[in-house]
């Protein structure tokens, strides 16, 4: 509405509705959620995508099957506190290689990010892969776009009952079998099937397989981009890592704009066509898998996946319009014109090294720690019960409990040695047998002259190794004396 000259400024005041007999009309606060019906598209950036669905399933699903030296490769066993990757035991006090795992994870998220925007939700995210499946089955069942949509619209009909149970059995089915691989990577998914066919898995076993079936059921089967738009934290805060020479799907608005239909022969008097070279077609929209129209600028809830860019390069090609309309590139490289060249030297900028020369300083400091890594580990624990006792032949001895813990694959003898006071001595067994991957608490007394004993408290060390030396760990405790 245009303001009349001379009259005073209207303030903007919020309508409310009035219903026909005078009342307040209802107002809802939450719009209906509108369901979304992707569009198939094929082009390069959707081959990316199959490639990591393919990859990323088959180790999911494989590896639990993988084994390695007469046990499965890949096992979080919480139960026994060991986790087994291939040839590598780790124990709880190996903690700190799980946090930099978790700090190498953030770290390649900020610079992926940085990079190329949400690489992560387009390409390999969990949400993103399974619900790319069970897309798959809906359009192999159901139909493209336009016959899911008329299904969803048509009337009760034995057709349109057989095909969403039919659906719904597929998808239960994959859930299902997802579930029972994700538990096979914390029971040894051999023994859970033999288990499952036998009825007899464990109470949590049970629960998990149903939880996780149930999750990825409802998440990628109903859900969806839901998850994406306002469940993922990510969505939220990522753009507090993009800056205006982060690469992001964008459309070149200064050569698609004005949008009309395609006219032959149309044009100025300039000589310059009457339109930008968007046609408004809308297949940008029908193959988002959010639903997002990505010609209105950047928007929180694109996953970067490119689907639009694949279907607006069959456009332009159809149209012999050069590619590229919508694809990704800088909102700097956007506004000035850059070309691709230019464009990518800007990417490679003060932030990104950065964050990769500290991903890869952690990462090889992380890799040789492990490289370099004792795989005996030795606690000791003072027997509360008797600080210190005079024994027999005049000797002050304490007691210890010494917990060993052998990462490694084979049979461990581990001989027990101290040092730290003159004339101190190991006086019960000091020869241990623990078995592969295994823990074992054993109780070892030490004793010293009690003549030649100061009062108080002195540090001493215990030796353990194994008899070729290649395993050696000194652990420090305290030897009490009595005044």
């Amino acid at each position: 509405m245009v303001q009349a000259a001379g009259q005073p400024q209207r303030k903007n005041i919020p309508i409310i509705p009035i219903a026909p007999d005078g009342a307040l009309a209802e107002v809802g606060l939450y719009a209906r959620s509108r369901k979304i019906y992707p569009r198939t598209i094929s082009g390069r950036f959707n081959r990316w995508r199959w490639a990591l669905v393919f990859a990323t399933q088959l180790f999911f699903y494989g590896m639990p099957w993988v084994q390695w030296g007469g046990r499965q490769a890949l096992l979080f066993d919480l139960a026994g506190r060991r986790f087994y990757i291939y040839g590598l035991v780790l124990y709880p006090q190996d903690l700190i290689y799980l946090s930099g795992l978790l700090v190498l994870s953030a770290l390649s998220l900020f610079l992926f990010t940085a990079v190329a925007g949400r690489l992560w939700c387009g390409y390999a995210c969990p949400q993103t892969v399974y619900s790319e499946i069970f897309l798959w089955v809906e359009r192999h069942i159901e139909g493209e776009r336009s016959a899911r949509m008329r299904l969803d619209g048509a009337s009760f009909s034995a057709e349109k009952l057989v095909k969403k149970w039919l659906k719904h059995l597929v998808w239960l089915g994959i859930a299902l079998w997802t579930g029972f691989s994700f538990v096979g990577y914390f029971t040894p998914i051999r023994e859970l099937g033999l288990a499952f066919l036998q009825t007899r898995m464990g109470g949590w076993e049970v629960f998990w397989v149903i939880f996780y079936s149930l999750a990825t059921y409802g998440n990628a089967g109903f859900l969806r981009e839901q998850v994406c738009k306002y469940m993922c934290p990510y969505a939220r805060f990522q753009g507090a890592m993009f800056d205006h020479d982060t690469l992001v799907v964008s459309y070149d608005a200064a050569r698609g704009e004005p949008r009309g239909p395609l006219v032959k022969g149309q044009a100025a008097s300039t000589g310059k066509p009457l339109v930008g070279d968007c046609i408004d077609c809308t297949l940008c929209v029908q193959v988002c898998p959010t639903g997002i129209d990505i010609r209105r600028g950047q928007q929180y809830e694109c996953i970067g996946c490119g689907l639009c860019a694949d279907a607006c390069d069959q456009v332009m090609a159809r149209i012999s319009r050069p590619r590229g309309l919508v694809r990704y590139a800088t909102e700097n490289a956007l506004a000035h014109g850059w070309n691709r060249a230019h464009m990518l030297r800007r990417v490679l900028r003060p932030r990104v090294l950065i964050y990769g020369a500290v991903l890869l300083a952690l990462s090889i400091g992380l890799l040789a720690s492990l490289v370099v890594r004792m795989p005996l580990k030795v606690d000791v624990v003072r027997d509360r019960a008797a600080l210190a006792r005079i024994v027999a032949g005049g000797q002050l001895e304490n007691i210890y409990r010494l917990q060993f813990m052998n990462a490694t694959e084979r049979d461990q003898v581990l001989r027990v040695q101290v040092h730290g006071l003159p004339g101190l001595r190991v006086a019960s067994e000091d020869l241990f047998e623990v078995g592969p991957a295994q823990a074992r608490w054993v109780a070892v007394r030490l004793q010293l002259p009690a003549e030649q004993a100061t009062p108080g408290s002195h540090p001493v060390y215990f030796d353990v190794g194994d008899a070729d030396g290649s395993l050696h760990v000194s652990e420090k405790a305290i030897f009490l004396v009595p005044r």
